[in-house]
């Protein structure tokens, strides 16, 4: 990835090119005085919240799902 610093003012005058080269994929460092002060980066939407049992009924659990697995199985596992 590629990072550009451009000063404070021509930031102001090229913002619409700055826009484009960051959604292009370029890293865009606004500084004043030579120091870091601001970095451009593509909006990312916040994502939905996550709702408590919107899943409920579409999931079935075995009810020895936690039992001791056969001999046979764990011994597999074992070597």
């Amino acid at each position: 990835m590629t990072t550009t610093t451009v000063n404070v003012h021509e930031a102001k005058t090229q913002l619409s090119q700055l826009l484009q080269r960051m959604s292009l994929g370029e890293e865009v460092v606004i500084a004043k005085a030579e120091k870091p002060i601001a970095r451009l980066v593509p909006f990312a939407p916040a994502p939905r919240p996550r709702v408590a049992g919107s899943a409920q009924g579409q999931i079935w659990i075995a009810p020895d799902f936690d039992a001791p697995l056969p001999e046979d199985v764990l011994e597999a596992f074992e070597s």
